[in-house]
């Protein structure tokens, strides 16, 4: 059986595991994200004796995902302490003699979840992580989705609720999306973290506002046939329904679908491979990096 090498490269944390071609996860590590020469040092020394046939990589952004740039395989903007203008997929090509999958973090879990997760079966999903940062993978018409760089949801513009007074901690934007209601700004604004909270805590009714205004703005413009919401923020059950409701009444009856007319709980929900959502979706790049090769 086949192989394949997967790294889902985050902000905060790298987890690198092995697959099949079947999405089984086989075995995997983690550690702390640190500068990028340490960091990669422990990817090369976990894969070197893995023999893996491919790997592909889902990795914080922003990035070149454009094959015909120079720079494809960059870090590009992020505050990340030396990650910036990086050549993260160089350094390892230089490793390992292998197809690369490359693409941002949430798109691999969109592609990960169209394949093995809550979208299998369906040619549309679009993929939000909430935690540390926000990001948004988009995965339309049995393909990811690109275009001049790639979906930067994170970082959508939103009206604020009328009791938040919090000014953002968006180091670009200040009060976008992100800075509004990533884990950070939840911890900064409340002077606690997410899981320090309490279920009926007022913190709660805010954030599912604001997620809820992206997800709207998402349904409207992309048409997605399916949402998922994952990453640590999400792991706050309490915000599912206070986000299926705020998006209704944000839609007001003009999306004449059942899905979200009728069925709104299977229409918006977790992911279907939960905390995996990540590295099964960099398995899968592999897998078609594989294939293209």
């Amino acid at each position: 059986m086949l192989r394949i090498g997967a790294i889902e490269a985050g902000g905060t944390k790298f987890v690198c595991g092995i697959g099949n071609d079947s999405g089984v996860v086989e075995d995997q590590i983690s550690f702390p994200t640190e500068y990028p020469d340490q960091t990669l040092e422990k990817v090369i020394n976990y894969f070197v004796d893995k023999n893996v046939a491919a790997i592909g990589i889902g990795s914080f952004g922003p990035i070149h995902v454009d094959p015909n740039s120079p720079f494809y395989g960059y870090v590009t903007t992020t505050p990340k302490p030396g990650w910036a203008n990086y050549n993260f997929l160089g350094t390892l090509k230089q490793a390992f003699d292998v197809p690369f999958g490359w693409d941002t973090d949430v798109n691999a879990a969109a592609l990960g979840e169209a394949k093995w997760g809550a979208a299998k079966g369906l040619d549309s999903c679009v993929y939000y992580t909430i935690g540390t940062g926000i990001g948004v993978g988009v995965y339309m018409e049995g393909r990811l989705v690109h275009g001049l760089v790639h979906p930067e949801g994170g970082h959508v513009l939103v009206r604020r609720h009328k009791e938040d007074h919090f000014e953002g901690m968006c180091t670009y934007h200040g009060d976008c999306f992100e800075g509004l209601a990533a884990g950070p700004a939840i911890e900064k604004r409340w002077g606690l973290k997410g899981n320090e909270m309490p279920a009926d805590h007022p913190a709660w009714e805010i954030e599912a506002y604001y997620i809820a205004q992206s997800v709207s703005s998402t349904i409207f413009m992309l048409s997605p046939k399916i949402v998922i919401l994952g990453g640590g923020v999400m792991h706050q059950q309490q915000l599912f329904p206070l986000i299926r409701a705020n998006v209704q009444r944000n839609l007001n009856g003009y999306i004449s679908s059942p899905a979200i007319l009728d069925d709104i709980n299977s229409y918006i929900v977790a992911p279907g491979l939960g905390n995996n959502a990540g590295l099964s979706g960099a398995l899968a790049l592999g897998l078609e990096a594989l294939k293209k090769s």
